[in-house]
């Protein structure tokens, strides 16, 4: 159990890893045509935008008529801290259109093939195989190999499953919607709170069946490539509820990271 907690923050120490690079990545992260909020007006409309059932805590035009445009310091980039994948997340007061599967299954293998992937798994792996999370996995090279292939299937067929095979099926968006505004408490609960609730593809907010089915369809293909020893049904409620603690982490840095990139990092803002 002290492996998972230390791999939740592996990613932050990844990040850190290459801090320099993000000065050059402050583009927005989604490139399909949006819908960004301007005062008292929307500058294209987007059908899904219409709808007065969208709950308050998404960032919907049809319940902020007094929304102001976002300035470029608080919008999400395509990398946090320079390795972080970020394609998933959308800025505040911006409503792209629903990905559908092919934009879906983008997204999936970006963040599936990314370099970033390679080095977050090649920690995780270390940390795990350096406490001896899996004794049947064996020490040295030959047992980090067998973490590091495990892990790097475990993230994979997981992102597939998740952003891309499940929500097309589901029609639902498993892309990050920032909040942006309120308390710090109500945006970390609302970013925490993704794993559990999405929108659909008309702005709904719906069980998010996409993020916990197919983080559990993950865990039971596992079953499969791990040791006899590692498939007991606590091991893999670990590793289901590491999964899920890893996605409700990332979401919560994800809706802070604006803010970070503008007020505690000066250099990421732009003109600067």
């Amino acid at each position: 159990m002290r492996v998972r907690i230390l791999s939740l923050f592996a990613l932050l120490l990844c990040a850190t890893w290459s801090f320099a690079q993000e000065s050059n990545s402050t583009d927005p992260v989604d490139d399909a045509p949006v819908v960004t909020l301007a005062a008292n007006q929307q500058s294209s409309p987007a059908p899904q935008s219409t709808n007065n059932s969208q709950l308050p805590s998404a960032p919907q035009p049809a319940n902020a008529p007094n929304a102001v445009a976002v300035p470029p310091s608080k919008q999400q980039t395509k990398r946090i801290l320079g390795v972080m994948p970020n394609f998933r997340a959308v800025s505040q007061g911006t409503i792209p259109p629903p990905p559908g599967p092919k934009r879906a299954f983008v997204i999936a293998t970006e963040n599936s093939f990314d370099y970033s992937a390679f080095v977050f798994v090649g920690v995780t792996s270390l940390l795990a195989e350096g406490s001896n999370a899996h004794p049947t996995l064996g020490k040295g090279i030959g047992g980090y190999w067998g973490y590091y292939w495990r892990g790097y299937l475990d993230k994979t067929d997981g992102n597939y499953l998740v952003i891309w095979a499940l929500p097309s099926l589901l029609h639902e968006d498993e892309r990050y919607f920032t909040r942006g505004q309120g308390s710090i408490l109500g945006r970390g609960v609302y970013a925490a709170s993704r794993v559990l609730i999405t929108p659909d593809y008309h702005g709904h907010n719906t069980a998010n069946i996409a993020e916990l089915g197919g983080r559990a369809i993950a865990q039971a293909v596992s079953l499969s490539y791990y040791p006899s020893a590692d498939r007991t049904f606590g091991d893999v409620a670990e590793r289901y509820g590491y999964a899920l603690g890893r996605d409700a982490l990332t979401a919560t840095f994800r809706e802070f990271w604006p803010d970070i990139a503008a007020h505690v990092l000066p250099h990421h803002k732009k003109g600067n």
